[in-house]
């Protein structure tokens, strides 16, 4: 007896003290962005005819477990066995030995995306015209490009070639071997927002040389800067999106409606209780997000009662969807729009719903 104590003691103490390569995903909080957070409107626009919305388009989180955490053996068993918790490979979360500060880093600059494709595909969706251009987006520390390029510089051409599209910078940057020199035709940042804060057209250029490297992701050897090249946008009017403390894709779609939502009459959700995830890109398309299953639970609690799900994500959030919850299939910020269509008026039945199989 005394020995089968002290064994279940020591495996106690174990399960306590012993870490594990797991981390942990929960439900997050729930943001609606036709609402206010922390004091202030979710969605300020200015200088444009706003609308009153009521009801819910609530943009929906997880939290995870910091990337110097690691759970022990007893909190993982816990985690596996609870329904609104996820265990998974730390290195899901954070790949490679990535940082807590570079998992934030990263998040931000995809949340900062995000707002910006949210506000491009809402005022497509309305046939409010948006200019567009390639800019530096990020640039690597310690990279050919470190201190010669600065994100939001507007690329022009690459060796007197035109730029159209971020693909066309690697493209043309690749045609060199490595340690040869690229030319970059560009407009400065700073002059950039200048133009634009004037409302005039930016024309300063400047010619910039960097010496390429030899690319180090594990991919085939190219000539590389240290670069990454996205899309820089000027809006017609002013669209801000202040919600702190939250990272990643994901709110695009939600982000996207509530916008809409605010320029045109009437309520899109019918005064219904609406949530949703889903990345959103230039074109309105809707993209898959992580952590789906944590969302739905999230968005219950809060009272959801339907939630708009990617296609790419119907499967998972199907197999153990919240009681109460009707999970909405889409595809496009269109398709959104449509099944918000026929929540208000109450076609429920004609609703395009997720299925284990899609």
């Amino acid at each position: 007896m005394l020995a089968s104590t002290l064994m279940l003691i020591a495996l106690l103490c174990a399960g306590v003290l012993i870490p594990v390569p797991y981390a942990e995903m929960s439900p997050g909080p729930t943001v609606n962005t036709l609402g206010q957070h922390d004091g202030e409107p979710v969605l300020q626009i200015s200088d444009h005819k706003t609308y009153a919305a009521d009801g819910h388009l609530n943009m929906t989180t997880v939290r995870v477990t910091s990337a110097n955490f690691r759970l022990n053996l007893v909190q993982a068993v816990y985690g596996w066995l609870a329904h609104d918790t996820k265990i998974v490979p730390h290195d899901t979360l954070y790949p490679n030995g990535k940082t807590e500060e570079q998992s934030n880093q990263e998040n931000a600059e995809e949340f900062t995306q995000s707002q910006e494709s949210a506000k491009v595909a809402a005022l497509k969706e309305l046939g409010i015209p948006v200019k567009s251009w390639v800019i530096v987006s990020t640039v690597i520390k310690g990279s050919p490009a470190e201190g010669r390029l600065h994100a939001g510089d507007v690329i022009k051409a690459v060796d007197g070639g035109a730029v159209k599209q971020p693909s066309d910078v690697a493209r043309l940057v690749t045609k060199h071997k490595p340690g040869q020199d690229v030319v970059f035709t560009v407009i400065p940042a700073k002059e950039q927002a200048a133009a634009e804060k004037a409302k005039r057209p930016a024309t300063t250029t400047q010619d910039i040389t960097i010496t390429t490297t030899t690319s180090g992701d594990g991919g085939p050897k190219r000539a590389i800067v240290g670069i990454s090249a996205g899309t820089g946008h000027s809006f017609p009017f002013t669209i801000d999106i202040k919600l702190a403390d939250v990272g990643g894709p994901s709110a695009g779609l939600m982000f996207a409606l509530g916008i809409y939502d605010k320029l045109t009459p009437g309520n899109l959700t019918g005064g219904k209780f609406v949530a949703g995830t889903g990345t959103i890109d230039d074109s309105g398309t809707v993209g898959p997000i992580g952590g789906v299953d944590m969302k739905t639970i999230g968005a219950r609690r809060k009272g959801a009662q339907y939630f708009l799900t990617p296609a790419a994500n119907c499967a998972a959030a199907a197999k153990d969807a919240p009681s109460g919850l009707t999970l909405v299939r889409v595809k496009k910020i269109g398709d959104a729009l449509d099944a918000l269509k026929d929540i208000r008026s109450g076609n429920t039945a004609a609703l395009p719903k997720c299925t284990t199989k899609g």
